[in-house]
């Protein structure tokens, strides 16, 4: 019975990173967008944070990047045991849906500098996440989740 609990709450590594490549280029299409228009980046911007609230809200098998990585990627690799817990990755996005948030309501609101440096914190963060596999969301989550204080265990 533990079995299906631990593989709902863990997932592939390589999803996440495929999921980050595809945010890199969303994200650099943004910065590259606004400097011709900030209503098209913010336009643009505003769909990387629906993905992102999907993925905080559901996790990442369930947003858009980590269905197309089920459905077209995933099949075509070996299978792995390098897994990862999914809360982690979910504050990740709610961190990325922040900037997000920020950056389209900047470039919106025609104050394209705060849209270009949101989304360049953001850009920052995927692009650490898919070339290096680090996610500073993930790093952050531990202190976050210490401050919040002792969660409750639905077992206990």
């Amino acid at each position: 019975m533990s079995t299906p609990t631990f593989q709902t709450k863990q997932v592939d590594v390589r999803g996440p990173r495929f999921a980050a490549w595809i945010t890199t280029a969303v994200l650099v299409a943004v910065l590259i967008l606004s400097s011709i228009s900030t209503l098209a980046a913010g336009l643009l911007l505003a769909v990387q944070a629906v993905v992102f609230a999907i993925g905080a809200a559901f996790g990442p098998r369930r947003s858009p990047y980590g269905q197309l990585y089920a459905a077209a990627v995933a099949p075509r690799l070996s299978p792995t045991v390098d897994l990862e817990p999914v809360a982690p990755l979910r504050f990740a996005q709610l961190v990325g849906l922040v900037f997000a948030v920020t950056g389209t309501v900047g470039f919106l609101l025609g104050a394209g500098l705060v849209g270009g440096i949101a989304t360049g914190f953001a850009l920052f963060a995927a692009l650490l996440n898919a070339a290096f596999g680090i996610c500073l969301g993930c790093q952050i989550y531990p202190l976050v989740s210490r401050l919040r204080g002792p969660a409750t265990s639905p077992a206990a």
